[in-house]
């Protein structure tokens, strides 16, 4: 896809996901992240044909200009849409999948200093809300949703919501999931199962010795 196609692809995203997207040409000129997915389209088209330093340096320029951070080696899919962006960092070794949305404040890093595919892949259609971070060599599937601050360092199946630190999954397509604690409140407990019947049958005799002192008493009476 040229440049000219790309520009306006991202201009047709910026006005379906942000309601804030007034017209093309404020969308043109002040949107950051619409920039820095230019700009790294066209570092990245240079790292693939292996030029030295240039889609590095270009990489840097986009840093400065937006406040957002990717790597020439990241490979992006198409529709991809960063709302705000101040702070987002993709890393090298990034896969992101088409129609994906990213806010403020994400990291899609590493986890050390090894080598090799060490960013996270992500599938079609997902969703990284704002402060998030997703990070080591791990798969997060399609159609998944990631919470505010949520730090995500294992794998996350197809259509799943992610929250907390460390991030668990709250929902399966759209279904909530119990927690392990939840679960654990709501196990049998056969003690207090015991004790209960206990107590029945201890009011039961309790109430049988009643009647049998009131009719020994109405006798002797």
């Amino acid at each position: 896809m040229g440049l000219i196609a790309e520009l306006k692809e991202q201009i047709r995203v910026a006005k379906e996901k942000d309601p804030a997207a007034l017209s093309a040409f404020e969308i043109i000129l002040t949107y950051s992240g619409v920039h820095a997915i230019i700009f790294h389209r066209i570092a990245h088209w240079l790292n693939k044909k292996r030029i030295p330093f240039l889609p590095r340096w270009i990489s840097q320029v986009s840093k400065f200009y937006t406040g957002i951070e990717i790597h020439p080696g990241a490979q992006i899919g198409r529709r991809l849409f960063i709302d705000h962006g101040m702070g987002v960092v993709i890393g090298e070794t990034t896969v992101i999948g088409d129609n994906c949305l990213l806010y403020q404040g994400v990291t899609l890093g590493g986890t050390g200093k090894e080598r090799g595919k060490r960013h996270p892949t992500l599938g079609n259609n997902v969703i990284v809300s704002a402060g998030a971070k997703v990070l080591g060599s791990i798969t997060i599937g399609s159609n998944v949703v990631i919470g505010a601050g949520a730090v995500v360092i294992n794998p996350v199946p197809d259509g799943c919501t992610v929250v907390g630190v460390p991030g668990k999954i709250v929902k399966i397509k759209g279904e909530k999931v119990l927690s392990d604690e939840f679960r654990r409140m709501n196990l049998p407990d056969p003690v207090n199962d015991l004790l209960t019947e206990l107590k029945s049958r201890i009011d039961v005799l309790e109430n049988e010795i009643k009647i049998l002192k009131t009719k020994d008493k109405n006798k002797t009476e």
